[in-house]
């Protein structure tokens, strides 16, 4: 018995990955059943080649063995960085006002020029890049609060989300918090908010420029006594470093 040609081998673990049964995938890429493919009794047309990367970006090198990248066109990274003099990467802050132009300069040096940006003298945000941002409204109440600070790791890939985690989405009008889970087909994801008094929203992945994986918060005082501003957050990363020596 000849082995199963890689292509084979890999539709059914993307069908697997997806959780679609063999009809359901089928009926996505212009078939009724996928099964004589996995079986290796009958070959991938260019067709259903075409539709996997229109459908869900699978590179077409993958699905052949010929490379180990699995998606295209997937890219969520970061578009600009911050540096110290040291070459470090800094954690740039996104206020509230800054927030709202965010999006629409997401790639331009000015913009990011004007927003300040911190070394943290802890292990944990070394080699990654992290981002602050400022939440504004309470829907992730009771986990964030409106003023409060979130430190959020850099996500390379829409496809390294995972179900239920919080994740910062941005847009090119938004920045939203919110748990997240992806649809079957990858191509949407549901952001979820914590306050139920929020209902779910559904984003297109091809409209997310970054995501940034949640990661800590920094908040002070007393709930209602107002918003954290930027002086205080520079203040509580000067005291670190001092008590850090």
């Amino acid at each position: 018995m000849e082995p199963l040609p890689i292509e084979a081998k890999r539709l059914k673990s993307l069908r697997d990955d997806l959780g679609l049964s063999q009809i359901e995938f089928a009926e996505k890429v212009g078939l009724k059943t996928t099964a004589d493919i996995e079986r290796g009794k009958t070959r991938i047309t260019g067709y259903i080649v075409k539709e996997l990367l229109k459908q869900f970006q699978i590179n077409p090198l993958w699905l052949y063995g010929e490379s180990k990248k699995k998606y295209l066109q997937t890219d969520v990274l970061p578009k600009m960085i911050s540096v110290n003099e040291t070459g470090s990467e800094n954690i740039v802050l996104v206020n509230e006002k800054a927030a709202a132009g965010y999006g629409q300069n997401i790639g331009d040096p000015e913009y990011y020029g004007q927003l300040p940006a911190f070394s943290f003298p802890l292990f944990e945000y070394r080699n990654a890049t992290f981002r602050g941002f400022q939440i504004s409204g309470d829907s992730m109440l009771p986990l964030v609060h409106p003023g409060d600070w979130v430190l959020a790791k850099a996500v390379s890939s829409i496809h390294d989300i995972k179900d239920h985690q919080i994740y910062i989405i941005i847009e090119a009008e938004s920045i939203r918090l919110k748990k997240v889970e992806r649809s079957k087909d990858g191509n949407n994801l549901a952001l979820i908010s914590t306050n139920s008094e929020y209902p779910p929203v559904s984003v297109n992945t091809k409209d997310v420029l970054e995501i940034w994986e949640y990661h800590s918060k920094v908040s002070m005082g007393v709930k209602d006594t107002g918003h954290l501003t930027l002086a205080n957050i520079y203040n509580e990363i000067q005291d670190i470093k001092k008590g850090m020596g």
